[in-house]
């Protein structure tokens, strides 16, 4: 199992990095070349959300990009270190800023759009978002 980790100031210009490095890395891991675009773009998706959440919550800690080459599949993990409430159909309105979680919410549908394999994680701790790809194995040339 191969890993890349990646790590960024929460500054809105080192997101083209990230989805330049993701989509070079999924490109070498075997991702199929029709879906490095959807790659760029959801990297570029949660990499704005997470800088975005830092941003917002005075948080100067990194965000983190972790690109995982598995046997048949290719991973990429975003985490931040914001702190993600739990809230739910019984919360009291204006509880959470309404603005910020629609665009939260907004974003995580994006992902989820591009991805078919998506899962995240939130907590008081930070948040991940974990995207898959299926990878195909170099062909080998017979002479």
């Amino acid at each position: 199992m191969a890993t890349v980790e990646l790590r960024f100031s929460a500054q809105p210009e080192h997101v083209r990095t990230a989805r330049l490095v993701a989509a070079a890395v999924a490109r070498r891991a075997g991702v199929d070349e029709a879906v490095l675009d959807e790659v760029r773009l959801a990297v570029g998706e949660a990499c704005s959300r997470a800088v975005g959440l830092h941003q917002s919550g005075g948080i100067v800690a990194p965000v983190t990009v972790m690109l995982i080459e598995e046997e048949k599949q290719f991973s990429i993990e975003v985490g931040d270190e914001a702190r993600h409430a739990s809230h739910g159909p019984g919360d009291a309105p204006g509880a959470v800023d309404d603005a910020e979680a629609e665009e939260d919410e907004m974003g995580l549908a994006v992902i989820s759009g591009l991805v078919d394999d998506v899962k995240v994680s939130a907590g008081q701790d930070g948040g991940l978002i974990k995207m898959t790809w299926p990878t195909t194995p170099p062909t080998a040339v017979l002479a």
